[in-house]
């Protein structure tokens, strides 16, 4: 660590160069934070619109993909309010597929390269969030399948023995706690 760089064993041996060191050090910090409050602040701002593709609906949204005004034109008191409502989601969905690469483009001119992992990850729930509606939905996720049913219980044994009553079923949302020891779901939370 004490290397022909100056490591911290020679910033030790200096007060004066430690403390000049730490000066750095903070003031990279506080200038870091002022970008990304910078970016913060201007992806606020942000607002995306899209409209119909008759013009009868308008919609704009936030970055965060909130609705922030919604249009109608003189034609929507003649469509039914299924065909309406269809109208509001797809121009709604349209809007917000394009906050990703807006958001993209205001950490790209204010932090730079800077954060690439954090950049990635941010755009990538952003994607997630709201897909580009003209993409196939081939790359999503697909539902569960229905669990299978309880296997029936087994004849009753020969002799009129009484079988023992079957074990009562997990509740639907999820297996039941242990008795006397930690429920499986929680045992990483136990500190102990």
């Amino acid at each position: 660590m004490t290397g022909a760089g100056g490591g911290l064993g020679e910033a030790m041996s200096d007060p004066d160069e430690a403390i000049r060191r730490m000066d750095e050090w903070s003031a990279g910090f506080a200038r870091k934070a002022q970008r990304y409050a910078a970016a913060q602040q201007e992806t606020e701002r942000l607002r995306l619109t899209a409209s119909s593709p008759d013009g009868t609906v308008r919609v704009t949204v936030g970055a965060d993909g909130v609705v922030r005004e919604l249009v109608f034109g003189s034609r929507t008191r003649t469509i039914p309010p299924e065909e309406l409502s269809r109208m509001v989601l797809t121009t709604m969905r349209k809007a917000q597929a394009g906050i990703s690469e807006q958001v993209a483009e205001v950490m790209s001119e204010r932090l730079g390269d800077e954060d690439q992992e954090t950049r990635a990850v941010l755009l990538d729930s952003l994607r997630d969030r709201f897909p580009d509606p003209q993409d196939p939905p081939g790359d999503a996720e697909e539902p569960d399948p229905e669990p299978a049913p309880p296997p029936p219980p087994p004849p009753a044994p020969a002799g009129g023995a009484a079988s023992p009553p079957p074990a009562s079923p997990p509740p639907a949302d999820g297996p039941a706690p242990r008795r006397g020891g930690v429920d499986p779901e929680e045992q990483d939370n136990n500190p102990w």
